[in-house]
């Protein structure tokens, strides 16, 4: 029995060293005044007030719109990574030729890449795809479109969208009429929904 007591403690603190062994490399430790203090980084938190939904309506346009964010937003991330890729080939490219056959094959590799995942996307999510690229990079998807391809092929989109009562010229707004968007966000890439 008396073995057991100096046991029980000794195996305690073993698993306890091991246990913060494991962590070393997320968190850090600091010897205080003879305590061991254990630091580490926490992921921003958000704190909103709750939302008060006045109907039925507006509670499933918040759920949808968390469904689309949460599809949506990992996508718009790849491109912006894949569009600042393609911003400095093409810039290493000495003439126009040679940049339009290069991205004429970056194209077929981005739509192999991505066809099959946005072929199942319902058109709010592909609206809420234009609108995160636009958050992403700062420029409406009329011109991602001109800067990539031409104006006369952003026009033909412009007005392709307009017969579906869209608008490829809308800037996303995260202070008024995309803040319950930006909120979403927020909470998403926190972890936090």
């Amino acid at each position: 029995m008396r073995r057991l007591l100096y046991i029980v403690p000794a195996l305690a603190l073993a698993l306890q060293l091991s246990a913060a062994e494991a962590y070393l490399d997320s968190c850090m430790i600091r010897v205080q005044e003879g305590d061991t203090l254990y630091l580490a980084y926490l992921h921003e938190v958000w704190v909103y007030p709750p939302l008060q939904f006045k109907n039925k309506k507006q509670e499933k346009f918040y759920w949808r719109t968390v469904r689309d964010v949460k599809k949506c937003l990992p996508y718009a991330k790849s491109i912006t990574k894949d569009m600042a890729y393609a911003d400095e080939q093409l810039a290493q490219l000495p003439d126009k030729k040679a940049q339009k056959k290069w991205w004429r094959a970056f194209e077929k590799h981005l739509f192999k890449k991505y066809e099959k995942d946005f072929r199942g996307m319902y058109a709010s999510q592909g609206m809420m795809l234009m609108k995160l690229l636009d958050r992403e990079t700062d420029k409406t998807s009329y011109e991602l479109i001109k800067q990539y391809k031409s104006k006369a092929t952003a026009d033909f989109w412009q007005f392709i969208a307009k017969l579906f009562k869209n608008d490829l010229k809308d800037e996303y707004d995260a202070t008024d009429k995309d803040r319950i968007t930006e909120r979403v966000i927020n909470l998403v890439e926190a972890g936090q929904l």
